[in-house]
């Protein structure tokens, strides 16, 4: 007990608590526990046992450091065969496996919806030049110039004015035998120009009706 009281000493004891260096107990009395066991940062049962846990084995470090480089090698292997798979997978796909298929199908989604905007423009045209050519028709129709090709005539008063002072100045039109009375110097508008002629006055029903048939 006496040959352990110098791993008991308090100086010895604040001397390996404040040092920096590692410090390992290696006294070898087990059933003896000094107070440098406690302090120190590694106990061992014997220096032998001290200097196995402070000098590894060589053999051994080498065998672990082959065991840490087949577990990465492996690590490794089955993440390339992964990452492999998934590119795999990736190329595949329609879409990478021809990727100029994409462009074709929307080149002729293009042209497709080109040739049908195209025709919907035609139709539109031709459409609107077949509702242009019936109003005209139906302008055309309307117009005196057809009413005088149909063998109508406008009768006007020779000298511009109206007979009667009643109606407004600019209308001399004949719209009344009272209009033009017999020796009422007359223009009468055809379909193919304009000739004179002399009112000879009203005609009575049965008069007209025989001059009409004759």
């Amino acid at each position: 007990m006496e040959d352990l009281l110098p791993f008991n000493s308090e100086e010895l004891i604040r001397a390996v608590a404040a040092t920096a260096t590692p410090v390992v107990s290696a006294i070898g009395h087990e059933a003896d526990r000094p107070l440098l066991d406690d302090v120190a940062d590694l106990r061992a049962s014997t220096p032998t046992d001290a200097a196995k846990r402070i000098v590894p084995d060589v053999a051994e470090e080498l065998a672990g450091v082959r065991q840490a480089r087949e577990h990465l090698r492996r690590s490794i292997g089955r993440l390339v065969d992964r990452e492999s798979d998934r590119l795999s997978a990736l190329h595949s796909r329609p879409v990478l496996a021809t990727p100029e298929a994409m462009v074709t199908g929307r080149a002729e989604e293009i042209e497709r919806l080109l040739r049908r905007s195209s025709a919907a423009v035609s139709s539109t045209v031709v459409r609107a030049a077949d509702q242009l050519v019936h109003l005209r028709a139906q302008v055309r129709a309307l117009s005196p110039q057809k009413t005088l090709d149909r063998g109508y005539a406008v009768v006007e008063l020779a000298n511009g004015r109206p007979a009667r002072a009643t109606e407004a100045a600019g209308h001399a039109v004949v719209r009344d035998p009272s209009e033009a009375p017999s020796g009422t110097a007359l223009s009468v508008r055809v379909a193919r120009g304009v000739f004179g002629a002399t009112s000879t006055g009203e005609l009575q029903q049965g008069e007209a009706h025989a001059r009409n048939k004759a």
